[in-house]
């Protein structure tokens, strides 16, 4: 049986991707690595972007995201009266560049009074998470398909969430993610420096914000907070808890991103910051390609 290393590509050369007349590019690696500038950027030039966050927002968690909100309104009496008589509406105002109702949603867990969620909570909706996840990545070759017949785009970008690496085993030549995106796109890793991962840490130090985890990572990190700190799970503060995990997370996910660049090819952010049109990003490629190969 072929290794994940073995396995055929989609594009086999740069010349070839570089001459394809519809080209079709899944875009992978830690947030704020580039992906949703890079896909912006690519858009521009006419190809088009499909964000697999905004999917998972409006497609699979919506109704999930809405029901919260309407949750803490029923909370106010003069809101509860009005939503009982349908007499407003409450939505979700997701976009590509704002996907905050998602976040919010998965939220963090430890005490209520600091904002936090109980674990049974905190779990179900990592899960409804980690299925909505699949679900829009399993959505590509659809939306491949529907961009050129309803919409004439000749190219594709699939702009994929930092937490992909937490549900495929890249070991597995018949993983049916990343067999699936193989089949219908050219994977590329943008890979982070030991200095980027750095200002990682240091953003979401100073701003963090919920993330999602494979069950076996979040209940290890969980325990071991708790042991570390003797903290009773409804006194954990949400962000010290989420703080200490973030830099366990990295480091977890780095050998997974990694071995996932054997299904297509690297480029690094460093590459990525410098591009400047939709020519830069296809010779970038076809250079990848050429390493690779």
């Amino acid at each position: 049986m072929p290794s994940a290393m073995e396995r055929p590509m989609r594009f086999t050369s740069g010349k070839d991707f570089a001459n394809q007349p519809q080209k079709a590019v899944t875009i992978f690696g830690m947030s704020g690595v580039g992906k949703t500038t890079l896909s912006n950027l690519l858009q521009d030039s006419g190809w088009y972007h499909y964000s697999v966050d905004y999917r998972i927002g409006t497609r699979y968690m919506g109704e999930h995201i809405v029901d919260n909100f309407k949750r803490e309104a029923m909370k106010v009496p003069f809101l509860r009266d009005l939503l009982r008589t349908d007499s407003i509406y409450i939505g979700s105002n997701i976009t590509f560049n704002n996907l905050t109702p998602v976040a919010s949603y998965l939220g963090k867990p430890g005490d209520p009074a600091l904002g936090g969620l109980p674990m049974d909570v905190y779990r179900e909706r990592q899960e409804q998470f980690r299925k909505a996840e699949i679900s829009a990545l399993m959505d590509t070759g659809y939306f491949i398909r529907r961009a050129e017949a309803l919409y004439g785009y000749p190219h594709f970008v699939c702009d994929t969430g930092g937490s992909i690496c937490e549900w495929v085993d890249p070991e597995d030549p018949n993983d049916p993610i990343l067999a699936e995106l193989a089949a219908q796109t050219l994977m590329v890793w943008i890979k982070g420096s030991e200095a980027h991962t750095a200002e990682l840490v240091r953003r979401f130090d100073r701003a963090p914000k919920p993330m999602a985890y494979q069950p076996e990572f979040i209940e290890a990190a969980w325990n071991e907070y708790l042991a570390e700190t003797g903290k009773a799970p409804e006194k954990v503060d949400p962000d010290a808890f989420i703080r200490w995990t973030y830099a366990r997370a990295l480091a977890h996910r780095q050998p997974r991103y990694e071995a996932m660049a054997r299904w297509g090819v690297t480029v690094t952010a460093n590459e990525v910051a410098r591009l400047k049109t939709n020519r830069d990003f296809i010779d970038l490629v076809a250079s990848a390609l050429g390493r690779k190969n």
